[in-house]
């Protein structure tokens, strides 16, 4: 049994009292580690560089930087399958000098495609093909697009380019291939906003949302909703300003400098935040969608993606930045001095509480479920780089890789 395997099931154990937690892998019907996936070049003292993961058919993907690939893995067999890389003006980035001019990035399944973001583009990535197909220009600036989001009704592709001077959304139709126009984020005061991160398109509404770092009305992050046809109205190729969409609304997080989004039930969005105030509480906020009022806060945060999972009505959010206090760690980030616990964080969203909390890897920011079979993904890097996580290699996350999990 791997090391780190008995220490998640003492941690579910604790959680799940009544689960008949026993000394092996398959520990009851509460969550637990099921296996390691090495990935190539990943070793120990390697800074493993990935970011968004997806499930899509039998396959999970998710974008790797060391590598300038997007990675398969087979779920039934969990093994390495390959690392699909474009070559030319098809070929990822790769590791730059930072994130923002690093790539691949985010990954979103539009049928049997995977858009991804890059540096300067989203290139269109045929699985079954092992192949780039495409690369569709966003930017000429140097920075990368990076998560989005798909509406499949009406077939478009949103993508966030945060690092950008005034940071922008493009919006792709998945028919054509083509950009269809753009949404820029200059806040109410008409100073730029301070990012972009998730996405998330809601069919009910038929609305994008999208966490917004900051602006000058809400510092520390605010949630915006995009009316879907507000953006179908806009001219073929034109550019048009958030503020001034038909039906747009703002919603204030408060102190929270979020990261993930994921819809939940019912009129639910759950909020992953990453607060930068050194001693503040590392937060997950819910709120309902339709009127923005917020539901729920909860101690569950420190974490970049998040994902909702109906069949086991909860969310699994990597924190990555989670800390033993519970509190953002020094300006919020990792270091020798200021360490983090990286924690695997599900939460029960009919309750809208933690659920379990297993350790992870570190920097395991990136998170993935299978719908099928309850397997989650969570790519982590070796424990030594980058610095700031001294358990890591005592709970059994030396290498670096993919941490298998099983929800149920």
């Amino acid at each position: 049994m791997h090391r780190s395997a008995w220490v998640k099931a003492s941690v579910v154990c604790a959680v799940f009292a009544l689960a008949g937690c026993g000394g092996n892998d398959k520990v009851g019907t509460g969550p637990h580690f099921v296996a390691d996936i090495a990935v190539p070049n990943v070793k120990a003292g390697v800074n493993f560089s990935f970011d968004i993961g997806i499930t899509n058919g039998n396959r999970y993907y998710f974008t790797d930087r060391n590598n300038a690939a997007l990675d398969v893995i087979d779920i039934p067999t969990k093994t390495f399958v390959k690392a699909i890389q474009g070559s030319g003006n098809l070929a990822f980035a790769g590791l730059g000098s930072a994130n923002s001019t690093s790539g691949p990035d985010g990954a979103t399944p539009v049928g049997s495609l995977i858009y991804t973001g890059d540096v300067n583009s989203v290139k269109i990535v045929d699985p079954a093909a092992g192949a780039v197909l495409t690369n569709i220009p966003v930017s000429a600036t140097g920075v990368r697009a990076d998560e989005g989001c798909l509406d499949s009704t009406h077939g478009v592709f949103m993508i966030s380019s945060p690092e950008e001077p005034t940071p922008f959304a493009t919006f792709i139709s998945t028919t054509t291939q083509s950009v269809i126009a753009k949404v820029t984020f200059t806040d109410a005061a008409g100073q730029p906003t301070a990012g972009l991160e998730a996405c998330v398109y809601d069919a009910a509404s038929d609305s994008f949302y999208v966490n917004v770092d900051g602006s000058t009305a809400n510092p520390h992050g605010e949630l915006v909703k995009l009316p879907g046809a507000a953006i179908r109205a806009m001219p073929s190729g034109t550019t048009q300003n958030y503020t001034a969409l038909s039906g747009v609304a703002m919603y204030p997080e408060g102190n929270c400098d979020p990261t993930g989004l994921a819809l939940g039930p019912g009129t639910d969005i759950a909020v992953g935040c990453r607060e930068a105030t050194t001693g503040s509480p590392l937060l997950m906020q819910i709120f309902n969608r339709a009127s923005g009022a917020l539901v729920a806060s909860l101690n569950a945060g420190g974490g970049d993606q998040l994902e909702y999972d109906a069949a086991t009505n909860r969310y699994y959010n990597a924190t990555s930045r989670w800390t033993a206090s519970g509190n953002a760690s020094t300006n919020g980030t990792c270091t020798a001095a200021s360490p983090c616990t990286p924690m695997l964080t599900i939460v029960d969203a009919g309750s809208r509480s933690v659920a379990a909390r297993l350790n992870t890897g570190n920097n395991a920011h990136s998170v993935a479920i299978d719908p099928a079979t309850g397997l989650v993904f969570v790519p982590y890097s070796s424990a030594t780089a980058p610095a700031g996580c001294p358990g890591c290699a005592s709970n059994g996350f030396v290498n670096g890789g993919v941490s298998v999990f099983a929800a149920r």
